[in-house]
């Protein structure tokens, strides 16, 4: 399985399904048209194209364009990179009716056709495995035992944590642990703690 080292941008969870099937790579959704009020996720996705870039890779229909429209306006024009599915007419396995344009998604689509997408679009390919261990992931444990979630002054340490690390403060929890766990393991997000716990007045794990 190939290694990709942009973030590639879908709509929904089906079509992170497939390309994880396909590619290895970090695949985040938009969560559909969701994108244009969330603004911990736009946040999310700008942080994630300046230090990776993006692959923006939406449905072909009306819908995915407007979605894709609306990112190329928010995120710089040098850090994206454009892939195009075909237009194939058909219905996913798992609806009961094809959409409404009759197109079908990035679920819909083979792997082959996946990867040429994402070929013609500069895809940044490694072709061997990395050598160094991925480490664990940064779980709502490690929040609560920083101090970060489920204290009266959690909301305030985490916003000061998220601000040193160049992320929205207004954050929820979850929308942290989510940023967090694509920009860093375990180790990497604790040695930054390290250097924030004295703002923060909480002793790393």
């Amino acid at each position: 399985m190939k290694r990709i080292k942009e973030v590639i941008v879908v709509e929904g969870r089906y079509d992170k399904n497939a390309l994880k099937q396909v590619v290895d790579a970090t695949v985040v959704e938009t969560g559909g048209f969701g994108v244009f009020s969330d603004r911990e996720r736009l946040a999310l996705l700008r942080r994630l194209a300046a230090e990776r870039g993006l692959i923006l890779l939406t449905d072909s229909d009306g819908a995915g364009f407007v979605i894709r429209n609306f990112l190329k306006g928010a995120i710089p024009k040098s850090q994206l990179k454009q892939a195009y599915i075909p237009d194939i007419y058909g219905k996913e396995r798992r609806k009961a009716a094809p959409g409404k344009e009759g197109k079908l998604g990035v679920e819909g689509m083979s792997p082959a056709v996946l990867l040429q997408a994402l070929e013609r679009a500069g895809a940044t390919f490694r072709e061997r495995p990395s050598q160094e261990p991925a480490g664990e992931a940064v779980t709502k444990a490690d929040l609560y035992g920083l101090g970060l979630t489920g204290g009266p002054d959690s909301g305030a340490k985490r916003a000061q944590v998220l601000k040193a690390l160049g992320l929205p403060e207004r954050m929820t929890a979850n929308a942290m642990l989510e940023a967090v766990n694509i920009l860093y393991n375990r180790e990497e997000f604790l040695s930054k703690f390290v250097q924030y716990g004295d703002e923060t007045d909480c002793a790393p794990l």
